[in-house]
């Protein structure tokens, strides 16, 4: 299951009661009121944790409880505070209100912490109400009762680069090589069914986070396959590296249809994502065989994209140097001039003007 939602019920603790005593000593024939204050109910807090990853790794229990304050004691003794219930939540999550349908916080930073429910304050004890026309009341205040929301939680990923394509485009394969993630990786769709992160380290550029995202099918934007539920987590990404298998299986969609398809759905589902910088590679360069037959169906995929592709292998290591090093200079672009994408991002030019070819030979890439 691919877990980036979870609705959770959190119900902060209840105050203590305040109680109604008096001092009883030997040799104090008039002690007074000495009824103690109840405690604090705890509350529930959220913190964001940049080691989770999804909300797999959280708590599996639904309900999200603190703990209730105690009832105060005699000779003005306090009850004792609720303890807090601190819940990890992923980076990246979004609080929804389950009742009014609206979203409440965006937990972006690693240790942001956030009030999910605070906790009832404790009632009073009697010694509170002594005063000079009342010198021994007989009164004290319950503590005040808990609060109870029902939450939706909504993970998007926070990297820098999504990795996208058709299932079984070589995504998992080729994040295990450039980072040190373990995405499971298997010959059939939807290896990948929740996100992984991996961080690449340049030795002459910069460190940034790719995420192992989901595979799409046609009609993801409209809940197909994995669905909408992958999509939300590239809004969040500032690059794509779009991943094409250029002799794909038999009866699997032939390179120019795939890359198709996947833009299509970035345009139908909207939120800027069709303009966002990509980066455009052909993967499994190790297994072609005929390379005149490889350029020709490079050629065409660069011209139908209108940039340039990387030929390169995960297995083999082929074009990988040069694909971050694109990939790097094209994070710099999106982080100068983050309202302004860069539709030609490392590609072909249009105008036929001096560029990069829209095609690298597999021996330059080494």
């Amino acid at each position: 299951m691919f877990i980036d939602e979870r609705e959770v019920i959190v119900r902060s603790g209840k105050g203590g009661d305040g109680i109604v005593a008096f001092r009883r000593e030997k040799r104090v024939p008039r002690g007074g009121p000495a009824g103690g204050d109840g405690g604090d109910g705890g509350s529930v807090l959220f913190v964001a944790d940049v080691q989770l990853t999804t909300f797999g790794d959280m708590e599996e229990s639904r309900h999200i409880r603190a703990q209730n304050g105690e009832p105060g004691g005699g000779n003005k003794m306090h009850g004792k505070n609720g303890a807090d219930r601190i819940l990890k939540v992923p980076v990246g999550t979004t609080v929804y209100s389950v009742e009014r349908g609206h979203k409440i916080i965006d937990l972006t930073e690693d240790g942001q912490t956030w009030v999910a429910a605070g906790g009832g304050r404790g009632g009073k004890g009697n010694a509170r109400f002594a005063s000079a026309t009342d010198q021994a009341p007989r009164r004290a205040t319950l503590g005040k009762a808990g609060h109870e929301r029902r939450l939706r939680l909504e993970l998007r990923l926070l990297a820098d680069v999504g990795l996208i394509g058709l299932p079984n485009a070589g995504k998992s394969t080729l994040l295990s090589r450039i980072t040190e993630a373990r995405p499971k990786i298997a010959d059939y769709p939807f290896t990948t069914l929740e996100p992984y992160l991996g961080i690449v380290e340049l030795p002459d550029g910069p460190r940034f986070v790719v995420a192992d995202l989901p595979g799409l099918i046609e009609g993801a934007h409209s809940g197909h396959g994995l669905g909408d539920r992958f999509l939300r987590h590239v809004e969040r990404t500032r690059v794509l590296l779009h991943l094409v298998d250029p002799f794909p299986a038999e009866g699997a969609p032939g390179p120019l249809e795939a890359y198709q398809t996947i833009r299509r759905e970035l345009e139908a589902y909207g939120h800027g994502l069709a303009e966002r910088p990509e980066i455009l590679a052909a993967t499994k360069a190790d297994l072609t065989i005929d390379a005149e037959e490889t350029r020709e169906v490079l050629s065409r995929l660069a011209e139908l994209a209108d940039r340039r592709v990387y030929p390169i292998s995960a297995v083999s290591g082929q074009g990988l140097d040069v694909l971050l090093r694109a990939v790097g200079r094209a994070l710099a672009r999106a982080q100068a001039a983050p309202e302004v994408p860069d539709r030609l991002a490392d590609g072909v030019r249009s105008d036929g003007g001096e560029d990069t070819p829209p095609v690298e030979d597999a021996s330059d890439a080494r």
